[in-house]
């Protein structure tokens, strides 16, 4: 008698091959082993769970009896246990509450794809909407419409976080960007795709110049971040900042701040990933977010949360080195193909400096990883001074790279006569400086009621990149 090894499976005389078939079916029909936690401590913003192996980053639900399931992040673990993050309220959960990965965890790879769920960057992190169907809309962190429109019109779905693009295929950036704010193309010159700090405390017209350089920046769309601040900000800064106008062709992402900190953090990376893909459709993309201190602030929270140790004034490691990677996303895009096409983003990313300390740890950190950095000066500010950017504590790395030289000649030399009155203001004011001991003080005295005007702007003009440019000219040049 032979083995059953021995006969042919594809015999028609053999039950083999249909009796298998029958299995196949039958173990697709049956629900996967779904791996299950408990619920062992809550102690401030952390919660913590045994029995699940997870990788940092994935999402998971805590279940109550009688309540609605609680969405968590996991954001580090200590052996056996995983530190986990609420992006919602706690409220009700007990000891040995039920933690079971989310659906989209546990959801199988395409075939072709590697079997590993955890072997992709993509697979591991949140997909949340993107598209053209997000213009014009409020949303939350969590893509969640937040302005009573409907649900939103998109049917595609980006990772929160991305590949970092190759720095040698990144386009370089050669052409300026106009930002419609006359003292910032002339003098602080934009280039495209260039990511600059806006530093200021509070209440110095922060939000005033960001809505102003939502409205009339030339660009395809706008991505604005609203992370951190306060809710009645949020909607004043769409009403009257953004304005009807500013928000058709713009995208807004608010995570005020009475959200969790991951969601804050969350908010961020989104709006970098709505602006990465529309910079990936070969489109011309400003990002504007407000702010990048209470991101660091977000992560701080969560470090001390998990037990990581202060180091620079409270700031552990981890926010430190979290801020270069979320910067470092924007950027002008890649020619090669699938390297984030040929489009750019151009980023505006605000840093508070509590009282006005330029020395503040995060501030001190953003500029060593921006392009350049515009002060807003609470002393312009006082004296009714609009926008009051201070010109000499100003700079864009990237001017030279984009500016005429004959327009950097004449924005040095503006700067030179605005640097020379401000140093010697007292003297002149007591009446204590002799005409004629200094004549590029001479000249700065001259032309200081032109200068003066020159740096100021009402909120709604629109001052364009050549009237800008031109307006120098004529106020250099004319006083030579």
């Amino acid at each position: 008698m032979s083995s059953i090894a021995d006969r042919p499976l594809m015999s028609a005389a053999n039950p083999w091959p249909e009796f298998l078939s029958q299995c196949r079916g039958h173990l697709t029909a049956v629900p996967a082993i779904r791996a299950e936690g408990r619920l062992t401590r809550v102690a401030g913003l952390v919660m913590e769970a045994v029995g699940l192996r997870l990788p940092v980053g994935s999402t998971c639900l805590v279940s109550q009896d009688g309540s609605g399931p609680v969405e968590a992040e996991v954001v580090g673990f200590a052996g056996s246990k995983l530190f986990l993050m609420p992006t919602t309220d706690v409220f009700g959960l007990m000891p040995g509450a039920v933690v079971t990965p989310s659906d989209t965890q546990m959801a199988r790879p395409a075939p072709g794809r590697a079997s590993h769920p955890w072997r992709r960057a993509e697979d591991r992190t949140k997909h949340l909407p993107v598209g053209d169907g997000l213009l014009g809309r409020v949303v939350d962190a969590q893509g969640r419409p937040l302005d009573a429109l409907g649900p939103l019109a998109v049917n595609v779905k980006a990772p929160l976080s991305s590949r970092p693009l190759n720095p040698i295929d990144r386009i370089p950036i050669s052409a300026p960007l106009d930002t419609g704010v006359r003292a910032i193309n002339a003098l602080l010159t934009v280039g495209r795709g260039q990511r600059m700090g806006l530093f200021a405390g509070s209440g110095v017209g922060k939000s005033v110049l960001l809505g102003m350089m939502a409205r009339y920046t030339n660009a395809d769309v706008t991505v604005v971040g609203l992370i951190g601040e306060r809710g009645r900000e949020v909607k004043e800064f769409i009403e009257e900042s953004l304005g009807p106008e500013g928000l058709k062709r713009a995208v807004v992402i608010a995570a005020p701040a009475d959200v969790p900190p991951l969601l804050r953090m969350q908010g961020a990376a989104y709006a970098t990933t709505v602006a990465e893909h529309f910079r990936n459709q070969g489109r011309n993309v400003l990002l504007i977010m407000d702010s990048l201190t209470r991101y660091a602030m977000a992560q701080r929270e969560i470090a001390l949360a998990i037990g990581e140790p202060p180091a620079t004034k409270g700031y552990p490691p981890s926010v430190f080195a979290k801020l270069p990677q979320l910067v470092e996303r924007a950027g002008n895009g890649s020619a090669r193909a699938g390297g984030g096409g040929a489009g750019s983003i151009t980023a505006f990313y605000t840093v508070l400096t509590e009282g006005d300390d330029q020395q503040d740890p995060i501030a001190d950190a953003a500029r060593a990883i921006l392009d350049g950095h515009i002060v807003l000066s609470r002393g312009l500010a006082d004296a009714g001074h609009y926008p009051a950017i201070d010109i000499e504590q100003s700079i864009s790395r990237v001017m030279h790279a984009v500016g005429n030289p004959d327009d950097i000649r004449r924005a040095k030399h503006f700067k030179t006569l605005v640097s020379r009155y401000q140093r010697n203001r007292d003297l002149i004011n007591v009446g204590a400086y002799s005409a004629g001991s200094d004549p590029v003080l001479d000249q700065a005295i001259a032309m200081w009621p032109r200068l003066e005007a020159f740096l100021q702007q009402d909120m709604h003009e629109n001052a364009a990149f050549g009237d800008s440019t031109r307006q120098l000219a004529q106020l250099i040049d004319l006083a030579a």
